[in-house]
């Protein structure tokens, strides 16, 4: 029998993780990142850059999690990764560079705060953000394109950083 919403035997819990968006603008871009951010219980999803119209879009492909999560709307993206790190928050992002480690790399302690950066659409995360980064992690590909689609990548990302911290010692 297949579980639904209220048979999954799934238990609720929440990550310290703060998810942050920059210019992240399609809809179901941000309507899928807001499911994610309920589905791998993280504290926080900051959506970075010029504001959003949430619309149908987004609520459609949110599926109402919108409810649930707790998201805010930040133009200043840099200003709110500052306020993370004094915070003590761990900076890392989500993007393939001549430094970045591969994501099934990632080890961290049970309560080691992470700010975890994706960026827009078509260029990923700014050279001035990946600057004040900590670090910055990749997902390995084995095809012909070196990129995917923002959510579909945060979404490899958070399942990976959850099982870190999930069986960290």
């Amino acid at each position: 029998m297949q579980l639904d919403h209220y048979t999954s035997k799934f238990v609720k819990k929440k990550f310290p993780i703060v998810l942050v968006a920059d210019q992240v603008v399609r809809p179901t871009n941000v309507g899928s990142l807001l499911r994610l951010a309920d589905a791998f219980g993280i504290e926080k999803l900051i959506l970075g850059g010029p504001p959003i119209e949430l619309n149908r879009k987004v609520w459609n492909t949110s599926r109402a999690t919108e409810k649930v999560v707790h998201f805010e709307q930040r133009i200043d993206t840099r200003l709110e990764l500052q306020k993370l790190l004094s915070e003590g928050y761990l900076l890392i992002g989500l993007e393939i560079t001549s430094k970045s480690t591969p994501l099934t790399k990632i080890e961290f302690k049970k309560s080691q705060k992470i700010a975890l950066v994706v960026g827009a659409e078509r260029f990923g995360i700014s050279e001035d953000l990946l600057n004040f980064l900590d670090d910055c992690y990749h997902i390995e590909m084995y095809g012909q394109n070196s990129s995917m689609n923002v959510a579909q990548a945060t979404s490899i990302a958070l399942y990976e950083i959850t099982n870190s911290i999930q069986h960290a010692e």
